[in-house]
């Protein structure tokens, strides 16, 4: 029983000798007996078994156990954890993004860039949470839940505590100068000193490496604190520190028995694994279709949706989950391409963006199109929605009105904005310029304006040619920034999803205009600065805390980095 598996081969048996010659063409005598190695074999079957149907079928299962949990605290948000989370519901009230890979064994992380601060405060405020996430066969959690999330709650425990401490000795000061009044000194530091600031890992996380986490949590906790992220919101609303909680399809749960979520003495972070665990293969049937089981389908969606997006499953999940194995893959392909034609004639994939005629086509015109050099636009797309109160935008606003009412983010009061094309079209009107991250259609013919700038930033992964797109693009956008932001207008900075592009775009400008304080300075204070990481990470920061959605590749971060590194004299002056 010593062999070794991965060695063993299978080979088609060679024509007997005893069965006399054999005369063969001369191209199939040259040829090897064909192998067929145990690794072959399992791709083999997983390729089979991992059809469009059966993912999607999955999907749907998983999410009826998704919805049981949901039902039971009905008054808790719904959160998905990006992106495989978002797949299990219709119903989402909000978005997270927590990655696996921050709480591998032996790479625990905590990260500045994904801080979730709106999700900390959605909870505080509304009671608690339920994030949605799922993972492959094997395992009944991802590490994202795991791990990544508990570290999450215990350092911004320890940091609230640190605040509180820091608040109560600063009170404690006034008041001794004024009169000695410690009342409400002495109650500040009485909740300092019950708020748990634990480690909470579930119990097949090994008492070794619970340790071993706990020796980065004071590091992380400073990282934080250097990072310039504003927990004051959190502070004032947050009542009970946060605790995570896990439930999987192997959860007992005595319905009679379950406690409502305001009697724990914690904010509950109830992480839901919305695939089943078991390591067999599970061959279901229904009254019409037999079909394969597949833990974690949600994930990858690029190696199997085929372009469907999980609002587009949901929209016609009846239809495709009755359509069976042999009629899905076409009924797709019919959706995907019914939608892109329906986006294509609204101007949502050729950026078709009306901004105020009546006065960027009079004198402001006249007066700033001479010495410009870049080629600007004016949109052909007309019944926009009024957004007036942008600025005063919660950051704790679900899914639905992040994405669909309102899928631009006010940058604080610094006049910029970010979002995603396809859906500012339709909402953005107290716009006065529009800078895109992308190519638009070759058929629309746009007039030359200082308040439309078009970048061709082309994302390819495959070529080497667009690999410094961002880069040589980011001279223009921050020039066209500082243009009209000199003029006092608003400018909406918007990219194919409003998550990588226009968020390294608003970066570049924010780092290279703007002071720490998002205070605009025409680039005093960059002239005078020695860019870091660390620097563009605290810009980052302060991004995310408006632009929840936020998502820019590390690749990106980079081309940013060397944008703001190199010679002063390149940027505009």
């Amino acid at each position: 029983m010593g062999a070794h598996i991965h060695s063993i081969q299978y080979k088609f048996p060679a024509p007997s000798i005893a069965q006399g010659p054999r005369y063969l063409p001369f191209a199939m005598a040259e040829q090897e007996p064909e192998t067929l190695t145990i690794y072959k074999a399992c791709r083999t079957i997983k390729k089979r078994n991992n059809t469009l149907y059966n993912s999607l079928r999955s999907i749907y299962e998983d999410s009826l156990f998704v919805n049981e949990i949901a039902s039971i605290w009905p008054e808790v948000p719904l959160v998905a954890n990006l992106r495989c989370g978002l797949w299990y519901s219709q119903r989402f009230d909000a978005t997270c993004y927590f990655k696996s890979t921050d709480g591998h064994t032996g790479n625990w992380s905590f990260s500045t860039s994904r801080l979730n601060l709106h999700l900390a405060e959605l909870a505080a405020q509304r009671g608690g949470c339920i994030i949605v996430d799922s993972t492959r066969r094997g395992k009944r959690f991802p590490d994202s839940m795991s791990k990544t999330i508990p570290i999450w709650t215990c350092v911004l425990n320890r940091a609230i505590k640190y605040y509180f401490k820091d608040r109560s000795k600063h009170n404690m000061i006034e008041e001794q100068v004024s009169n000695n009044c410690l009342g409400g000194a002495t109650d500040m530091k009485d909740v300092s000193q019950d708020w748990d600031c634990s480690l909470h890992l579930p119990l097949w996380v090994s008492k070794t490496e619970k340790a071993a986490i706990e020796n980065y949590l004071d590091e992380w906790m400073k990282l934080l604190e250097a990072s310039g992220a504003d927990l004051t919101p959190l502070v004032n609303s947050l009542e009970k520190p946060l605790r995570p909680l896990w439930i999987s399809q192997r959860t007992v749960i005595w319905l009679n028995e379950v406690p409502d979520y305001d009697s724990w003495n914690f904010t509950p972070i109830i992480l839901v694994s919305a695939s089943c665990s078991m390591d067999r293969i599970q061959q279901k049937c229904s009254s019409e279709y037999s079909w394969h089981y597949i833990a974690g389908a949600g994930d990858d969606e690029e190696s199997w949706a085929r372009g469907l997006t999980p609002s587009l499953f949901w929209r016609y999940s009846f239809d495709l989950i009755h359509s069976g194995p042999d009629m899905c893959n076409q009924k797709v392909a019919d959706i995907v391409e019914k939608d892109r034609v329906y986006r294509t004639q609204r101007g949502a994939t050729t950026v078709q963006v009306k901004l105020k005629p009546q006065k960027l086509l009079t004198s402001d015109i006249e007066s700033t199109n001479a010495g410009g050099s870049n080629s600007y636009s004016q949109d052909n797309c007309e019944n926009l929605k009024k957004h007036d109160n942008c600025e005063n935008l919660k950051i704790h606003a679900s899914l639905k009105s992040s994405r669909r009412d309102c899928p631009f983010y006010w940058l604080g009061s610094t006049n910029l904005a970010v979002g995603a094309a396809d859906q500012a079209v339709n909402a953005v009107k107290d716009v006065d310029c529009l800078l895109i991250c992308g190519s638009i259609s070759e058929s629309l013919s746009l007039p030359s304006t200082d308040a439309y700038l078009c970048l061709p930033i082309v994302v390819c992964k495959n070529s080497k040619m667009d690999r410094f797109s961002l880069l040589s693009n980011l001279p223009s956008a921050v020039k066209f920034a500082q243009l009209n932001l000199n003029r006092g207008k608003r400018i909406l900075v918007c990219c194919d999803n409003g998550e990588d592009i226009s968020v390294c775009v608003c970066l570049a400008i924010l780092t290279s205009l703007f002071d720490e304080r998002g205070v605009y300075n025409d680039g005093e204070a960059f002239k005078q600065m020695c860019i870091t990481k660390w620097e563009m990470r605290r810009r980052l920061v302060y991004i995310c805390k408006f632009a929840i959605n936020a998502r820019p590749s590390r690749g990106n971060l980079k081309q940013v980095y060397s944008f703001l590194s190199q010679d002063k004299t390149c940027l505009p002056p």
